[in-house]
């Protein structure tokens, strides 16, 4: 569930929570885009090193490394499933390029989470919102997934609460047979969707009784300007963007690791 906390926003008034929310998705489709055009475990540990400064400048370290806890287990999940794929296809034999190649694509998987924890942890969504109404979103899709980040968290947080309110009655969550736990999820999920319903429910009659959807024409309180910082920001990531599709193509490859 922990993992789910990287898309719930943390305040704070750091450099990095000020930055246009547009330039931060810039900077994060940057991040990403690098972290997605190479397959070498060398460039993926710069990449996921380089995104280290950003976190301390956003003073979202602890945060992150929730997040990052959350996402340990999917980690080891794509590192034994490649394993274990290659190993069986590559004639049975273990080899150094074929765990360097495992890490690469699990580290690969831990700076995405990164990349678009980034952005989520420290872009409230009002701001969000604002900024996907400039792109000319629809308001009715823009509402819908504004609404779902915000409940995400929320429902991660409640299930983890029926878990633990559970384990307190004396349910074993970790022991039995695989179908087994499976059917102890039962009381948590149950009373999980009977709250997702009742939420729903409130939310819809808080939005019938702010008319939503009675005017076409909306204005805001606050409005999106860009600063000095947001577009030395953008042009920044832009580069980026362009820098590592040049060394991608048009460069010789990284050396493997395995060879050092």
């Amino acid at each position: 569930m922990s993992l789910l906390e990287g898309l719930r926003y943390s305040r704070g008034d750091s450099p990095l929570h000020r930055l246009d929310p547009r330039v931060k998705f810039i900077l994060t489709i940057a991040l990403f885009s690098a972290a997605i055009i190479f397959f070498d475990l060398a460039p993926l540990i710069v990449i996921f090193l380089a995104q280290l400064p950003i976190i301390v400048v956003g003073r979202i370290g602890r945060d992150w490394l929730k997040t990052l806890k959350g996402g340990i287990f999917l980690a080891v999940i794509i590192f034994a499933t490649n394993l274990g794929s290659l190993y069986f296809f590559r004639g049975q034999q273990l080899t150094a390029d074929i765990v360097e190649f495992s890490l690469a694509l699990t580290l690969r998987f831990l700076a995405l989470v990164t990349s678009f924890s980034i952005f989520f942890l420290t872009t409230s969504p009002d701001k969000l919102s604002l900024a996907l109404e400039k792109a000319r979103v629809p308001y009715e899709f823009n509402f819908a997934f504004i609404t779902a980040i915000r409940f995400v968290p929320v429902l991660a947080e409640e299930a983890q609460t029926i878990m633990d309110a559970q384990r307190s009655r004396g349910l074993e969550l970790d022991k039995g047979s695989f179908l087994g736990r499976i059917r102890k999820y039962i009381p948590i999920l149950l009373p999980l969707i009977i709250n997702s319903i009742r939420r729903s429910l409130e939310l819809a009659e808080a939005m019938e009784s702010r008319a939503f959807g009675a005017t076409k024409y909306r204005t805001n309180l606050y409005e999106l300007k860009m600063k000095l910082i947001d577009y030395i920001i953008l042009i920044l990531s832009l580069s980026i963007i362009l820098i590592m599709i040049y060394i991608r193509f048009y460069l010789p490859p990284f050396p493997k690791l395995i060879t050092f």
